[in-house]
């Protein structure tokens, strides 16, 4: 069997497709390349560069490759961002997705695991979010993560496509030094980026309902991530029933503040960071159970916040020698 990841090239897809390779799943990717990398993908696996839009190119890639399944990561990302670029992240992923769903519908392509977020749950209000707790997006971004898992349950009452979403927020580290975060606007990258240049850190925003005033997330290894893609790409071919949506969380959750600390102690630089204003569509503090995801999905923390801060170091290291 083959699968599509699009959004291959990029920093988690090209996590995804290391792991479906190794589970010793052929894959053909498909990428923009707008914020992908071309050397993020093993030489032996395709690479179609093009967007999802692009209904013509994704129906050929589809057939050509026969290919069997779906896992959905194209996009845009930045849930800040998105705030002021409204119609370009509408586009991007909910457009997007429907013409990828239009184009498996013609290939008779039936099994999609999509990657969702948990932006789609706004701010909660309740201490650990499962996948009953209510949706509440605040930013486009979210908003369009959740659009597109109606789509997918739609599309699923027509059609019997076979899919599952996986909600997740802050993804870092490296299962490869060569497979790095290139964004620039998460955490670590900025925060190690700066260091790596003598600067200073910033925290954005230390006024938050939160114990020490800094927003709290779920931090999760990409390693882990992408297993638990793999895992849910497989129950699908296997027939096993899965629910519509799985939180990948910790359960605990990290605040900046804390994260801060872990990345001084890894990377021997002290620092005191700089105290930022708020950015828009930042919620306070979510963290989510990944219980339903540990029963289906062989979901589980397999990394402590030192072996993210430092596997995320040594790829950033790594990189800085590639631009000398």
């Amino acid at each position: 069997m083959t699968w599509l990841v699009t959004g291959g090239a990029g920093y988690i897809g090209s996590h995804v497709v290391r792991a479906f390779r190794a589970a010793g799943t052929d894959v053909v990717v498909l990428d923009s390349l707008a914020s992908g990398h071309p050397q993020f993908v093993p030489d032996d696996v395709p690479l179609v560069e093009a967007s999802v839009l692009d209904a013509d190119v994704v129906l050929r890639t589809l057939t050509d490759h026969d290919v069997r399944g779906v896992v959905h990561l194209a996009g845009f990302k930045y849930a800040g961002v998105s705030v002021e670029r409204p119609l370009l992240t509408y586009q991007e992923n909910v457009s997007g997705t429907v013409v990828l769903l239009q184009q498996m519908q013609a290939a008779g392509v039936d099994q999609f695991v999509f990657s969702s977020s948990a932006a789609t749950y706004g701010t909660p209000d309740v201490d650990i979010v499962t996948e009953q707790s209510p949706v509440a997006p605040e930013s486009p971004y979210g908003e369009s993560k959740l659009v597109g898992e109606w789509l997918l349950r739609d599309q699923a009452r027509a059609t019997g496509l076979r899919h599952t979403s996986l909600r997740y927020f802050n993804v870092v580290g490296s299962a490869a030094k060569h497979l790095y975060d290139t964004s620039p606007h998460n955490l670590f990258p900025v925060v190690l980026d700066l260091l790596a240049e003598g600067r200073t850190p910033q925290i954005n925003g230390d006024d938050y309902p939160t114990p020490d005033g800094t927003c709290v997330r779920d931090y999760l290894h990409v390693a882990d991530l992408a297993l638990s893609h793999v895992a849910a790409a497989e129950a699908l071919e296997q027939g096993r029933p899965l629910e519509p949506v799985y939180n990948l969380g910790s359960g605990t959750g990290v605040s900046v503040r804390e994260i801060m600390t872990a990345v001084a102690d890894v990377t021997g630089i002290d620092f005191e960071p700089v105290i930022a204003p708020r950015r828009p569509g930042d919620p306070a503090r979510i963290v989510a159970s990944g219980d339903l995801a540990a029963r289906d999905l062989d979901w589980k923390m397999r990394h402590s916040l030192a072996d993210m801060v430092a596997s995320a170091w040594a790829a950033r290291q790594y990189a800085g020698t590639l631009s000398h």
